[in-house]
């Protein structure tokens, strides 16, 4: 083959490129949540289009497409079948609502359910007490269990819960499992088989599923819960895998946050659940969605937020979180590289005054996203502001607590994956006496954490600081 007819076959195949990057260009512009992303994504196909359209097309798109309409579908479906047969509750309108100082009004009307009361919550700060009390309410089950996990192992702990689950479905307990295909890479088909011939309903959550989602593997659905006959809902940071057990090779301890929660508020896991099983499959569910008894007196909210959302809802959850807090603000997450307005409530509460504490693993599990939190610290530089590293092991949990009246504990990070790319869950919870039990956690916790100020950076090398940079350029995509 004569070199000057391979230079022309190159030469047609970079202009195919070429005009095929122009155009992804332009659907980069239109659909890339942030102007910062759309210029940085357009500059590089134009420039560098071998490499940047495949990088464009796996990682790029941050608007999960499909879900709402399938969603919406669904629910027309659902009132066919099933009519006024539930206790499903619907906010009020906005000016009935309206409490100029209670961020409520904002987490409803991103939710689309109100808070509801009565509700008992129970604090789990490890994963032996967690898996230990979730455990013991399957083993109690009497008609069905939900759960979903972004990642499963089939390990002692995952195959501790796959025998449970397998003895409940022999006995005729109706079991749906859901997981994420991206967290579960590593876990063996098997695994998921040898529920299946038990009776499971085991299935992916299909975040490729769609045409224009089918090559891409930024979205994940990175919630955790386990519901129980429609009466208790456990949500929080822990996944199934020995590791959450505190049972690690590289960290010497694990430190996570799960709640259980009984009462009225499970119905709002329960309708995320049930989405997100309609989207994977295509199936209504068959479950109690009557309002659950009250058992206490906790007012508690389901927030659900991800990709298909109108507006980027975690990110707004946080930030109205912030705002609302006249004393404290403190906050524990595994992963820090929050988004320009977040960073910006960050230093407007620490200006007025807010006592603002955010915890931190002192060792990373994800290194570019651990480098990245440097840059981003040293932006809230000042006074009010304080950093702890926690060095009793990972820390995986992400909390929160605005001074005595608002607490949030589920699966979101500080970053823009929770933001942007992330199926999460937060739950919410509005109680002076569990507000009181997060703040002894939280205090707890700083006894194990060494306090190191949010001007790390500076004590760092010119190499490793440009490694930060760099890391931080890359956020958006972390």
């Amino acid at each position: 083959m004569e070199l000057s007819f391979l230079l022309w076959l190159f030469s047609l195949f970079y202009t195919a490129m070429e005009i095929t990057a122009v155009i992804t260009a332009v659907i980069a512009i239109h659909d890339t949540r942030t102007p910062q992303g759309a210029v940085a994504w357009a500059i590089s196909l134009v420039t560098f289009p071998i490499l940047a359209l495949p990088l464009y097309w796996i990682f790029g798109r941050s608007k999960f497409h499909g879900y709402v309409d399938a969603i919406r579908a669904g629910q027309e479906e659902f009132h066919r079948l099933i009519g006024s047969n539930h206790d499903i509750p619907t906010i009020r309108d906005l000016a009935e609502r309206k409490r100029p100082h209670a961020p409520r009004t904002v987490f409803e009307t991103l939710s689309g359910i109100p808070y509801l009361g009565g509700n008992s919550i129970e604090l789990y700060t490890d994963g032996n007490s967690t898996f230990d009390a979730i455990f013991a309410d399957i083993e109690k089950a009497t008609d069905y269990i939900l759960i979903q996990f972004f990642i499963v192992h089939d390990d002692m702990l995952g195959n501790r819960l796959k025998d449970l689950l397998i003895r409940k479905a022999q006995n005729g307990i109706r079991i749906y499992f859901l997981y994420d295909e991206v967290g579960c890479h590593s876990t063996p088909a098997a695994y998921w088989e040898n529920m299946r011939e038990a009776g499971i309903d085991a299935r992916p959550f299909h975040t490729t599923k769609g045409r224009h989602n089918r090559f891409q593997l930024n979205f994940r659905n990175h919630r955790k819960i386990v519901i129980i006959d429609g009466a208790i809902a456990y949500v929080g940071g822990h996944n199934v895998g020995d590791e959450y057990l505190g049972i690690s090779k590289i960290f010497n301890g694990w430190r996570d946050t799960h709640i259980s929660i009984a009462g009225p508020g499970v119905l709002g896991v329960q309708v995320s659940f049930a989405k997100d099983w309609y989207w994977a499959t295509r199936q209504l569910l068959d479950l109690d969605l009557t309002m659950p008894h009250t058992t206490g007196t906790a007012e508690v909210l389901a927030l659900g937020t991800g990709p298909e959302d109108a507006l980027e809802s975690c990110s707004l959850m946080f930030i109205r979180a912030i705002e609302a807090a006249q004393h404290r603000f403190w906050t524990a997450s595994p992963y820090f590289v929050p988004d320009s307005a977040v960073m910006k409530a960050l230093q407007l509460a620490a200006l007025r005054g807010v006592d603002v504490r955010i915890m931190l693993p002192e060792k990373a599990d994800h290194k570019l996203v651990y480098l990245a939190g440097f840059a981003c610290l040293k932006e809230l530089d000042l006074p009010g502001i304080r950093v702890f590293r926690y060095t009793k092991g990972f820390l995986h949990q992400k909390v929160f607590l605005v001074d005595d009246i608002l607490a949030g504990v589920g699966t979101a990070n500080l970053d823009n994956r929770s933001f942007r790319l992330n199926f999460e869950i937060t739950m919410l919870v509005e109680d002076e006496s569990f507000c009181k039990k997060i703040e002894t956690m939280f205090l707890s916790d700083f006894t194990r954490c060494v306090e190191t100020g949010p001007n790390e950076i500076d004590a760092k090398n010119i190499i490793q600081k440009t490694l930060i940079k760099f890391a931080r350029l890359l956020s958006p995509v972390l």
